[in-house]
Parts: structure tokens; C-alpha cells; sequence
């Protein structure tokens, strides 16, 4: 079975989030747990946490299928040492705050060397801060997310991202979600070798690890190492791409999530992939 959502809105606090996934038909969703845009956020207050739990209750939304995102100032990989400290603490608090929702996941971009250090070195430092996150909470894993190479980031390909799991000492709280606008952007091709990309995956870091999907399609070439998102069949992946996918037992039992550009087709677009099954 499939279970598909979107990256929905927490304005007005984290419970919010439930409604707003079950308002456009979904199964599963994405969140921030807090603002994506600052550093420090005020604690979680226990009022919210109950009402998220409600909300996911009444809304029939499983903990495994919620796939929350943290901010995006993180930077687990970043060179300089005090900006490192705080991408540090910040991912500690965001783990944290899965843990008080009930959470399993949290989904991360790995991070950037900044042309500053070897690529080596940022991986290093980026394992060495998961496994940091993991031994100062417990039940949440830490699920990397591929990107599409731009400027210095690391996670393009998929040796770096093993590179990063074969370093994390607890490897039963360290997952992988594919974004399918990444990976396209890294070079893999999906639409012309969807075997050959996927089969990539599963030889270089295997199918274990597999945990979510972002589920997008492109506005970029394949290689371009540019991140633009684009509205399901609206970009180069094209339709027949994601009636591929939805029929992929592959991909069954995680959260696939939509990050597309307009959240107002989100309902249209699950109904859309719903019918691909």
C-alpha cells in the first residue's frame, strides 16, 4: 500500500498539521515542528503535543508515515566551528521535539562543505553529529535525504551517503528518503533507466535502507545539480515516471511525500497518483 501526503502547513502550532493533510486527502505528511527560519524556537508545550497526538489519532495517521523535515540553517557538515556547534544543538532540539510528538523519523539534508574542507571531512563530520543526535535521545532515526549536488552540498551521490551510514554506529535509527527531483539532478536517470537508477540505490546502499520518498517531479535537466521543484507530470520526470512508481511495490509502506510548488493542486495531485495503484 501506498501512503501519500504532502509537506504541510504547522502555522498556528504542530497539531494544526494533521488537519491540514487530512484536509487534502492524505494518508501521510510531512511538518516542521518548528520554524524552519530561526535557530531557537519556544519548547513544544504539552497542550500541542496532546493535540497532535489527538489530531493524528482522529485523522488515522500511523507515527510511520509522518516524516518530519528539519530547518533548513542546519548544517551538520559545516567547517567552521562555531557555526557547527549551533547546526549541532539545533538538530539535537529538532530530534528531541520528534521524540516528545511520538515521532520515529526525522528527515535531514546532510550538509555543505562550503569549499572550504575536503568532501571526506564533511561526511565525517556529519556521521560523527548523527551519531551525537542519536546517543542523546532514543526511538527517532535519522533519515538523509539526497540532493541534487548544488553549490557545496554533499549527498548528490549515493557513494557519499553511504559513505555517511557506514559511519553511524547505531545503524537501525539511520534511513534514506529519495527525492525523485534530486536524484534526477544528480545525474540518475529515472525516466530513461528507472531500473538502472533504482538498482544504483539498492547495490550502493540497499533497499534496508530506504525510508521515505519525496515525490516530485523537475523543472531542471538531468545533471543540472539544480534544485526546482515542479508539479506532478508538469516537468521532465513526465506522467509516465509516476505511473511507474505507484505501481512499484518498492515503495510501498513509507511516507511518499509531495514537496510540488503548489500546494493547491496537492489534493488533485494524491487523487492523481491514487489512481495510478
Amino acid at each position: 500500500m501506498k501512503y501519500i501526503g504532502a509537506h504541510v502547513s504547522a502555522s498556528g502550532g504542530v497539531e494544526n498539521a494533521p488537519l491540514n493533510a487530512t484536509a487534502i486527502g492524505a494518508n501521510a505528511f510531512a511538518l516542521f515542528t518548528k520554524n524552519q527560519r530561526q535557530w531557537v524556537s519556544a519548547p513544544l508545550t504539552a497542550k500541542s503535543i496532546a493535540q497532535f497526538k489527538e489530531n493524528c489519532a482522529a485523522g488515522g495517521f500511523d507515527a510511520r508515515y509522518i516524516l518530519p523535515h528539519d530547518s533548513y540553517l542546519i548544517n551538520l557538515g559545516n567547517p567552521d566551528e562555531d557555526a557547527m556547534q549551533k547546526s549541532r544543538a539545533a538538530f539535537i532540539d529538532e530530534m528531541k521535539r520528534c521524540e516528545q510528538l511520538g515521532l520515529t523519523m526525522l528527515n535531514f539534508h546532510p550538509g555543505s562543505h562550503l569549499n572550504k574542507i575536503p568532501v571526506e571531512g564533511c561526511l565525517d563530520a556529519i556521521a560523527a553529529n548523527i551519531n551525537l543526535a542519536l546517543s542523546m535521545t532514543s526511538g527517532v532515526a535519522a533519515i538523509i535525504e539526497n540532493t541534487a549536488g548544488q553549490g557545496s552540498n554533499v549527498g548528490n551521490k549515493l557513494e557519499e551517503i553511504r559513505y555517511i551510514i557506514d559511519r553511524v554506529d547505531d545503524k537501525s535509527r539511520v534511513g534514506v528518503c529519495i527525492d525523485t527531483c534530486h536524484f534526477y539532478s544528480a545525474g540518475y536517470d529515472i525516466v530513461n533507466d528507472y531500473e538502472g537508477s533504482f538498482k544504483a540505490f539498492e547495490e550502493i546502499i540497499g533497499l534496508q535502507y530506504l525510508k521515505a520518498i519525496h515525490l516530485n517531479d523537475t523543472k531542471k535537466t538531468l545533471g543540472s545539480r539544480v534544485d526546482r521543484h515542479e508539479s506532478i507530470g508538469l516537468g521532465l520526470l513526465g506522467i509516465e515516471f509516476f505511473q511507474r512508481f505507484m505501481k512499484d511495490p518498492r515503495f510501498n509502506d513509507m511516507p511518499i511525500i509531495l514537496e510540488t510548488p503548489d500546494e493547491s493542486r496537492w489534493a488533485a495531485e494524491i487523487e492523481l497518483l491514487r489512481s495510478f495503484e
